[in-house]
């Protein structure tokens, strides 16, 4: 119990710990106000009104999120010329996807024009899909080449790899969940920019905002 308690307090220390358990209120609130609306429409409203909090709450507290590519690649640029591309095309659709989003915050907190928002958000969301396709990819490769380095050691050596071994699926499980979120999140994003019956429905919406958060939330929790 002390051992989950402690765990909880740093992953409440992060930044993305944080991001993550409002991204769950935000989701968990339009699913239930998709449901409460022709029932229950007082509930319906309370629980929209959680949404647009927690919705702009974690875009103000995201401020400067935008220079957190510049870090990635310069402390991980990448151990082949082919994924420092991806790393370099999926960091600068991030950092445009942070930087409009910053300013969709202050256009809708009412800092800039309000008719900026649309464009704002548009844009924001162009960068995020820009960027998320390009994670996923970097990532499935590095799921492949992960895979392959399994084979040989076990071919190799087929007693005595059981650290390395583990150590190379305890990766793939991290990247697998990095691919649920960006998938998750680039139905959200493609919502925004090309609006669609089943990217803008709730339980769409709703659903991917919860994996995108739960899949973060594992990825963030204290080992």
């Amino acid at each position: 119990m002390n051992d989950t308690v402690d765990k909880l307090v740093v992953f409440l220390a992060k930044r993305d710990g944080i991001d993550k358990l409002v991204k769950t209120f935000q989701y968990v609130s339009k699913l239930l106000h998709w449901h409460a609306l022709a029932t229950r429409p007082a509930l319906a409203h309370r629980a929209r009104q959680l949404e647009l909090a927690a919705g702009l709450s974690r875009k103000a507290f995201r401020s400067g999120r935008f220079l957190t590519g510049f870090n990635a690649l310069r402390r991980n640029p990448g151990p082949t010329p082919t994924l420092r591309l991806l790393a370099v095309l999926a960091n600068a659709g991030e950092m445009v996807y942070f930087f409009f989003d910053h300013l969709l915050w202050l256009a809708r907190v009412g800092a800039l024009d309000a008719k900026l928002a649309r464009r704002m958000s548009f844009v924001s969301a162009f960068g995020e899909s820009f960027g998320y396709v390009f994670f996923i990819v970097s990532d499935f490769l590095l799921i492949g080449e992960g895979v392959r380095a399994e084979r040989r050691l076990e071919t190799a050596a087929p007693e005595g790899v059981a650290a390395e071994v583990g150590k190379i699926r305890a990766e793939r499980v991290m990247r697998l969940m990095a691919v649920a979120a960006n998938v998750a999140d680039l139905v959200i994003a493609v919502a925004d920019i090309e609006p669609n019956p089943f990217c803008n429905h709730a339980i769409s919406l709703g659903i991917s905002g919860l994996v995108s958060a739960w899949a973060g939330l594992y990825r963030n929790w204290p080992s």
